[in-house]
């Protein structure tokens, strides 16, 4: 079974209201080293996370630079790696996909915002996504990011773009900043599939989201600040040893 075979086996063993796939957010080498040796089946970069590891604004990582960094995580594990690459660099799905296969990943984390005009038109998102789809074939499981919830739309909204993706040939969609409470909203509306949730402090347990609806759960750059954290309170206490 090949990496993308696995992940993808991975997202439809899930079953309807059972425990989500976890897939925790490494942002270099040895952060993914850790949660592969805590029993992780696989990991889900985040380019906010990346983008902070290297000095960068979230949004601002040359397209080098973010390449080169999954390249790095990849190499370091041996479980199924999925890239966040943002809106696809501004690369045709061409290149896109060629250069996603080069650094050994086996899933693409795509979003529907224009950094500069905001939420992209569904169809020619679908568009997008569909051609991503047919160069990639089966060697990536490609995950559709919603950003209706980023821009004050809701359920309604979120879900008809979720439908057109699902359909262009997305593996997963993914309502960014939905609430849990959405959740049974979003699969009434008619969302099947894979659904990734982004998980937060104060959301509920796992296995609560997975009875109401997630598939997989995500984290973004919330595990590095957490980290983090954990770092300036150790800093504080190396100040007064």
């Amino acid at each position: 079974m090949s990496r993308a075979e696995e992940l993808r086996a991975l997202h439809a063993g899930v079953p309807a209201g059972g425990r989500p796939l976890v897939l925790p957010g490494p942002w270099d080498a040895v952060s993914a080293r850790v949660f592969e040796e805590a029993g992780f089946p696989a990991l889900a970069t985040p380019s906010a996370g990346i983008a902070a590891a290297l000095g960068h604004e979230d949004g601002q990582t040359p397209a080098e630079e973010m390449f080169a960094a999954v390249t790095r995580i990849v190499r370091a594990v041996s479980v199924p790696v999925t890239a966040d690459l943002e809106d696809g660099c501004g690369l045709s799905a061409k290149e896109l996909v060629a250069r996603v296969l080069e650094t050994g990943a086996v899933g693409l984390n795509l979003e529907d915002s224009d950094r500069t005009d905001g939420p992209r038109d569904p169809r020619e998102q679908a568009e997008r996504l569909a051609a991503v789809r047919a160069e990639a074939g089966p060697a990536l499981v490609l995950n559709a990011r919603v950003d209706t919830y980023l821009h004050g739309g809701g359920v309604d909204e979120a879900a008809a773009r979720a439908r057109l993706y699902t359909a262009a040939g997305a593996d997963c969609v993914f309502p960014i900043l939905a609430p849990a409470g959405d959740l049974p909203r979003l699969r009434a509306a008619g969302v099947e599939g894979p659904l990734n949730f982004l998980a937060r402090p104060g959301d509920p347990s796992f296995a609560e989201l997975g009875r109401l609806g997630a598939t997989r759960i995500t984290f973004g750059q919330g595990l590095l600040l957490r980290t983090l954290a954990g770092t300036r309170e150790l800093a504080a206490g190396l100040l007064t040893a």
